[in-house]
């Protein structure tokens, strides 16, 4: 699997009973994170070896806005997140070859210990997410003062594989190749991300 992969955001439409799916899953409770101020979320994190995590992703009620994941009506795999050491490079890379880029921006979360975490992210259009799962990830460049989440969350397992299901697969995968990524792309009748996880209880898909 030869795909930059940072984390895999699994969006449900409740916290809590999003941990208690994963944990029925995997045998592992996820450790709640924190708030995204301004954008209506909250989440709980599983790390993932090689440096990977899975993000348990929810609406946070405790916020006025809105979040999209509040129309979920099950768990599902929403986004994931590639990893950038360089993330000005990229989007200057991506831009030059034609991609109308939003970032870098700033980006923080505060823990529940009162660490705050902070990172700056790069995106890019959602051209193939009409029914609310992109495949086209958001790139993330974490802070060299930042813990990592994969460092300190309840350690789950290894990520076998990530496929994406899309309706359009072909542009699906000349996109990709543009932005240089080699993924598993499927033709599909509605998009659809898939993880495979080896776990002490064996092999999760989500």
């Amino acid at each position: 699997m030869n795909i930059p992969l940072d984390h895999l955001l699994l969006g449900v439409p409740d916290l809590d009973e999003g941990i208690a799916f994963v944990g029925r899953l995997t045998g592992v409770r996820a450790v709640v994170g924190g708030s995204h101020p301004g954008r209506g979320t909250r989440n709980a994190l599983l790390a993932l070896s090689d440096r990977q995590y899975l993000e348990i992703i929810a609406p946070d009620p405790g916020q006025d806005v809105v979040s999209p994941l509040s129309t979920l009506d099950s768990p599902a795999l929403v986004q994931w997140a590639a990893r950038s050491d360089d993330i000005q490079a990229l989007a200057d890379r991506l831009r030059a070859a034609g991609f109308d880029t939003s970032g870098p921006h700033p980006g923080s979360r505060s823990r529940p210990d009162g660490r705050v975490l902070t990172w700056k992210t790069l995106s890019l259009p959602r051209t193939f997410a009409p029914a609310g799962i992109d495949p086209i990830p958001f790139f993330i460049e974490w802070d060299a003062t930042s813990v990592h989440p994969s460092e300190d969350s309840p350690l789950t397992g290894e990520l076998v594989s990530v496929e994406f299901h899309h309706p359009d697969a072909d542009a699906l995968r000349q996109t990709f190749n543009r932005i240089g990524i080699d993924a598993e792309v499927r033709e599909a009748e509605t998009p659809r991300l898939a993880a495979a996880i080896r776990t002490a209880a064996g092999v999760v898909t989500l």
